[in-house]
Order: structure tokens, then sequence, then C-alpha cells
């Protein structure tokens, strides 16, 4: 088993009276996909910005390669090595894939950009994920399907020498030849040691490629455990109701 590279302790988050995550632990490990899943309104965007920075957890423990951390901010979840690929890929039409991929983040002096650095680094990131889907480099992102423009913002994200990635819905619309593409590179991103958690609401992808398979229910974790442990019908038991026979939250005890 691999040891974790990220864990989240107990942790809490409320806004004014509404109670979002309940005493959640949540492990990430390196070289696994892990599954976030739940229904919606089951926390997965609280955890996950949680863990991002944008929200500040009321209570509990994040641990970062076996030790306590504070992410108050994106910067400090960077600074871990945590990206985040949002459903919207946060991708500009206009630029093209070099540009998508160091922006914000450019190379070089402000007036005078070393291009070809930073064209030679897309290059390498790209080979290094054996992605050949993307022809050029220097195409707009524009003109690229969504397959094209979903490993466009995974790149991105692996480019900054990322420990753990979070793919939210990355197979959404994506037609069946993409969905393959996206979901070999995700394989291939564990597979090169990155600790990857997959939010997904479509099944198949996540048995297909994910390790674990952790639940939500209404704020709190029902469940995490190896994918191969569970079904199909225990996963949607768990989502649906909290619990499929001995697994999940355990009921209240009788008075």
């Amino acid at each position: 088993m691999h040891e974790p590279i990220l864990a989240l302790r107990r942790v809490n988050k409320s806004f004014g009276p509404v109670r979002a995550l309940r005493e959640v632990d949540f492990t990430v490990r390196a070289g696994e996909v892990t599954a976030l899943i739940g229904d919606n309104g089951a926390g997965k965007s609280t955890l996950v910005k949680c863990i991002a920075g944008m929200h500040r957890i009321d209570g509990g423990e994040v641990v970062f390669e076996g030790r306590p951390v504070q992410i108050q901010r994106p910067g400090d979840a960077a600074a871990l090595g945590i990206e985040v690929v949002y459903q919207d890929l946060a991708l500009c039409d206009d630029l093209d894939v070099v540009q998508n991929m160091f922006l914000g983040r450019e190379r070089g002096p402000a007036m005078l950009l070393d291009d070809t650095e930073m064209e030679l680094a897309a290059r390498r990131t790209l080979r290094s994920l054996s992605v050949r889907t993307v022809g050029s480099v220097r195409a707009r992102v524009g003109s690229l399907s969504g397959g094209q423009r979903q490993t466009v913002a995974i790149a991105k994200a692996v480019l900054w020498n990322s420990k753990v990635v979070i793919l939210d819905e990355p197979t959404a619309a994506l037609g069946v030849a993409q969905t393959r593409q996206v979901l070999d590179l995700i394989r291939r991103l564990a597979d090169q040691g990155l600790g990857v958690v997959l939010i997904s609401h479509n099944m198949s992808d996540v048995f297909e490629v994910a390790d674990r398979i952790a639940t939500l229910y209404l704020g709190r974790m029902a469940a995490e455990l190896p994918a191969r442990d569970l079904t199909h019908g225990q996963v949607v038991e768990l989502m649906t109701a909290g619990r499929s026979g001995d697994l999940g939250i355990a009921r209240p005890t009788a008075v």
C-alpha cells in the first residue's frame, strides 16, 4: 500500500448554520487514483475547496507528506504541490497551448518572455505524459476538441511539479474516444507517482481507473475503501443512503 501523501483528519466546515463537512477523514496516496464521489450536496466541492485553499477549515487537521500543514489560501496549496483542474478548465480560447500552460506563471522578464524555454517545457511535459493527441503546442486552444482541451488543462497542472492533482468531472460532455484518452492520461499520472483525486458521477469511469473510492454523504465520509472491495450497487447505496449493509455510517443507537 502506498503511503498517504495527503490526509485530512476529522475536518469540519460550516457556512453559518449549515454544516457542509462533519468530521471528514480523507486520504490521497502517491501512485493511486482516489475517486471522490457523492450525490449533489454531499460536500465534494467544499472538501476540494478546503484542500485547494479556497475555504479555511473550521476544525481538524491536514497532513501533507507526513507533517501537519495550514492551507489558508490557494498559494499555500500550490506551494505544497496541490493543483486542481476544475470542470470549466480555466483555459483561454484565444491563446495557444504554451501560453495557456504558463498563463500567470510566465518565464523571463515581463517585457521579454522566454518563449522558447516555455515551448520546450510544454513539449517536455506533454511528452512525459505520452500525449500524442495535441498536434501542435502552438495551436489555439479554441480550435481544440474537448478531449484535447482537457489534456492541456491536466498537463498545465502537472507542469509545476505537482504531487497531488484533483480532477473535477474530467470526462463530462466528452465522447467515447475522448473519454478513453483522458482516462488513459489519468492512469498515467498515477503510474508516474502522483496522487490523483477523481471527482466523477460516471461510475464506469470510476471503477475503470480508481484504486480507492471515497463516498461522501451529507457532509460525512460514508466509506473510503479499495475499489476492488466494492460493487456498483454498494457505491450507489453509500451515495444515496450513507450505508450499504455493514458498510457506511453507523445507524443511531436506539434509546
